[in-house]
């Protein structure tokens, strides 16, 4: 994709304040000039960059989750994921959240690249990375608000499942089909 013409596009930004701090985001507004000149404000949601796991048993089954989400009232199927915290690298946040979320470890892990999910109103980053010769090898270590059941699910059904609308975690499904799109 071409830059050309984008900076006619642009917004100015002229300031900016914090309006609501809570754990794992933040409310920012945004005073901000736009391309004809006049002056607007912008709110939108500020939080860390995330590591989206597509974890692969050494037989090819999916490690997958099983998680309550209060703001869906139902228990989310879907991949392990999480905010990378402080400077550490994508690879080692993704196995930190596998292991923190299913007690397992990888053989391997490798980027196979990023999105921003909604950002028409959030910065987020999601990373997603693909584990290969995951192992249980320890109890999970869940952060005190996290209800989560681990699930072994068989590749084509868990794609399956994103196609009929089953799974609807959409960290798990654009990381499911950014796999199926670029690996197989």
């Amino acid at each position: 994709m071409s830059d050309d013409g984008d900076a006619a596009l642009r917004w100015r930004q002229v300031g900016d304040e914090v309006v609501f701090e809570c754990p794992g985001f933040d409310v920012q507004r945004d005073d901000v000039r736009l391309p004809g000149g006049a002056e607007a404000e912008y709110h939108h949601v500020v939080e860390p960059h995330a590591v989206v796991v597509l974890p692969f048993s050494p037989e090819g089954d999916v490690v997958t989750i099983a998680e309550w989400r209060q703001a869906v009232g139902r228990v989310n199927h879907g991949l392990p994921a999480g905010s990378m915290e402080g400077e550490e690298s994508v690879e080692v946040a993704a196995r930190r959240e596998l292991r923190e979320e299913t007690g397992h470890e990888a053989e391997s892990v490798r980027v196979v690249g990023a999105v921003e999910p909604a950002n028409g109103v959030s910065d987020a980053v999601h990373h997603h990375v693909v584990a290969r010769g995951c192992t249980p090898t320890a109890s999970q270590d869940l952060d005190h608000n996290e209800s989560i059941r681990v699930e072994m699910r068989d590749y084509d059904d868990l794609l399956a499942a994103a196609v009929d609308g089953e799974l609807r975690d959409g960290r798990a499904v654009t990381a499911l089909l950014r796999h199926e799109l670029t690996e197989q």
